[in-house]
C-alpha cells in the first residue's frame, strides 16, 4: 500500500525533528556517537511511526537502540512540544536499528576481493545466509 501526501509529509517532520533531538542527546551524554534517523515509516491511521536509526560506530548499536526504546516517553514528550503546530497528536515512537552500511560494507569488502571467495571455500556461504 502506497504512502499517503499526509503520510509523507508527517514522516518528514518527524525525521528532522527526531535528528535534532537524538544528536543533541548523544553530544551531552554519548561522546564520540553519531546518531542519524534513516527513515521514518508512519501508519496509515497516523499512530504509529516506525523510526530507523543509524548510528556509528556500529558496535554499539544494539544497546544504544535499547537505550533510546527505554527513553522513548522524554523522546516522545520532547517532539510533542516541537511539533505541536504542525500536528494535533503525537505518534506512537517505535525505534529500530538500521543494519543497511553493514550490509553495504560487507558488499563492498566482497567486490574488493577482501573476504574469502565462496568458490574456493564454500563454508563462507553459510555465514552468508541471511538470518
Amino acid at each position: 500500500m502506497e504512502e499517503t501526501n499526509r503520510q509523507r509529509k508527517i514522516a518528514g517532520v518527524l525525521q528532522k525533528d527526531l535528528v535534532d533531538v537524538l544528536q543533541k542527546a548523544a553530544q551531552d551524554g554519548m561522546k564520540g556517537v553519531i546518531i542519524s534517523v534513516s527513515k521514518v515509516h508512519v501508519t496509515a491511521d497516523l499512530g504509529v511511526a516506525k523510526v530507523y536509526l543509524s548510528i556509528f560506530p556500529s558496535e554499539n548499536r544494539d544497546e544504544m537502540v535499547k537505550g533510546i526504546q527505554s527513553n522513548t516517553p522524554l523522546i516522545r514528550h520532547e517532539m510533542a512540544k516541537r511539533t505541536r503546530n504542525q500536528l494535533r497528536r503525537m505518534p506512537e515512537l517505535l525505534f529500530f536499528g538500521d543494519d543497511t552500511l553493514d550490509y553495504i560494507e560487507e558488499i563492498d569488502k566482497s567486490l574488493k576481493g577482501n573476504d574469502a571467495d565462496p568458490i574456493k571455500n564454500p563454508d563462507v556461504l553459510e555465514r552468508r545466509q541471511k538470518k
